[in-house]
């Protein structure tokens, strides 16, 4: 894993551009141009499952009569621009060090930091693929801000399952059995768990419910974009 120098050599290398609009970056620039950055404020959403709301609220509707098993939610925007470029950038396009300005957007809404943060784990296989797992990039790039410990290995994903989204409620919950083991077992009551997107919440639950059962008190939720969640 690259370290934070390498990390930053890396942007003095390809931040000569701003990342989205490929205009050259001025003076006091990273990464993004402040006419790009200025697309950056997001709606406000419920915190403690995501979803888009009028106004900032601790729980929604849904929440209140069904909330989800984790307790807080902090999440960049939707996924839409420019969040949704930077995303296909980072997971598909190779750019892995936007992980790090990503996570570092990400920690400053972060109001009370869990002691330990654990990234979404990749099946071994799509990770040879893929080469890196984002949501490991954007925890360290977190950890670091925070003051936090990120202990990637802290699960294990068994089984090299589908993806989520195409699923009806009950397929997504047979596709998950047992496609988890949780490694590390001296964890602290307040964990988070990080990933790039949150799209149907399946998987999050599913890591919800297996720290819960370790003797988690609190989960907390890290993500970079929101998609509603299917019902």
């Amino acid at each position: 894993m690259l370290s934070p120098s390498s990390l930053r050599s890396i942007f003095q290398w390809t931040n000569q551009q701003c990342q989205l609009c490929r205009l050259p970056l001025g003076d006091n620039e990273t990464v993004w141009c402040r006419h790009c950055m200025a697309r950056f404020p997001q709606p406000p959403y419920c915190a403690r499952c995501g979803t888009t709301t009028l106004k900032s609220t601790d729980q929604c509707g849904s929440c209140l009569s069904a909330p989800p098993p984790w307790q807080q939610f902090y999440r960049l925007g939707e996924y839409d621009f420019p969040l949704r470029q930077l995303i296909h950038q980072l997971k598909f396009g190779g750019k892995f060090w936007l992980a790090e300005p990503l996570g570092q957007l990400l920690a400053q809404h972060i109001s009370h930091p869990a002691p330990v943060i654990i990234p979404v784990p990749l099946h071994p296989l799509r990770r040879l693929y893929r080469s890196f797992n984002q949501s490991t990039l954007l925890a360290q790039a977190i950890a670091r801000e925070t003051g936090s410990l990120c202990l990637p290995n802290a699960i294990h994903r068994t089984r090299n399952t589908q993806a989520q989204r195409q699923l009806s409620k009950s397929e997504r919950k047979k596709n998950l059995h047992q496609a988890f083991i949780l490694k590390t077992k001296a964890l602290p009551e307040h964990v988070a768990i990080v990933d790039d997107v949150l799209t149907t919440g399946s998987t999050v639950a599913e890591l919800t419910r297996l720290l819960l059962q370790a003797g988690v008190k609190q989960v907390d939720v890290y993500c970079i974009c929101y998609t509603p969640v299917i019902k």
